[in-house]
């Protein structure tokens, strides 16, 4: 077990800090943005289909 003798070293993660904090706030920031652009991405494909499907039942009607 690691134990370290104050919250600075902690951080540090003895002196892979910027490392470890770094990579663990990339994964952060994306498992939080991800949701919205699924969200977005799911949105525009639907309009993008109801948009065709318009689109084809006017060419059928004609």
């Amino acid at each position: 077990m690691i134990h370290w003798a104050s919250f600075s070293d902690f951080i540090a993660m003895g002196g892979y800090g910027f490392y470890v904090w770094g990579s663990f706030g990339m994964t952060a920031l994306i498992m939080a943005i991800e949701p919205i652009v699924a969200r977005r991405n799911r949105i525009a494909t639907i309009t993008r289909l109801q948009r065709q499907l318009r689109a084809e039942t006017r060419n059928t009607a004609e």
